[in-house]
């Protein structure tokens, strides 16, 4: 069975993968996440975009590893932000990781924004990377950003996030709703061929 190291230590991110592979009907390959390899330093996340990032990242995975890594990184992209909190989206109320302060933060600075200009897309950018080469890919996932957060599931600003043609928050969801439209299931499932050619 071919391995693949999923440069991250997010259980839910290796659930959705495997969802994702399953669904495709790809077998045969193990993922292993950070917590399965000895660890390894890790770049810091400077690229400018979200390609850049993920790419680092599965790069400095298979230079440690030698495993075929695949790496994301992804974030929000808030059009009356111009673009952020972009890159910067897991810290951006300048405490990594702190989702309520992030998402609460956001809304305060969209506390004057109409309705009709809170347009908003969840960016997702996914790197592969081993022996046969690098491939990237990007899923994008359109909608709004709600004016109080709704729903428990999820994780990240899915709390604060409208899906284009949907009445529920992307945290009122279910896993498998959410697959099928999320950026991060979007832009894997374009690196399912990839995948598939090492299994």
């Amino acid at each position: 069975m071919a391995r693949i190291l999923v440069a991250s230590r997010n259980v839910k991110k290796l659930a959705e993968l495997r969802r994702v592979l399953d669904g495709a009907g790809v077998s045969g390959l193990e993922l292993l996440s950070l917590a399965d390899v000895p660890s390894y330093d890790e770049a810091p996340e400077t690229g400018a975009t979200f390609e850049e990032n993920a790419l680092a990242k599965a790069r400095d995975g298979f230079a440690a590893t030698g495993i075929p890594c695949v790496a994301d990184d992804s974030g929000l992209s808030v059009a009356a932000l111009n673009g952020m909190p972009g890159v910067l989206s897991a810290r951006w109320s300048g405490v990594h990781g702190d989702d309520e302060a992030n998402y609460r933060l956001l809304l305060a600075q969209l506390a004057d924004v109409p309705d009709e200009r809170r347009g908003a897309a969840f960016v997702s950018a996914c790197a592969l990377v081993g022996g046969a080469g690098e491939t990237v890919v990007r899923g994008e996932w359109p909608g709004a950003i709600a004016r109080a957060p709704r729903g428990a599931g999820g994780f990240g600003y899915d709390p604060i996030f409208i899906p284009e043609g949907s009445s529920r928050s992307a945290a009122e969801l279910s896993p498998a709703e959410k697959d099928a439209a999320s950026h991060r299931g979007r832009a894997l499932t374009l690196l399912v061929p990839a995948l598939r050619a090492l299994a």
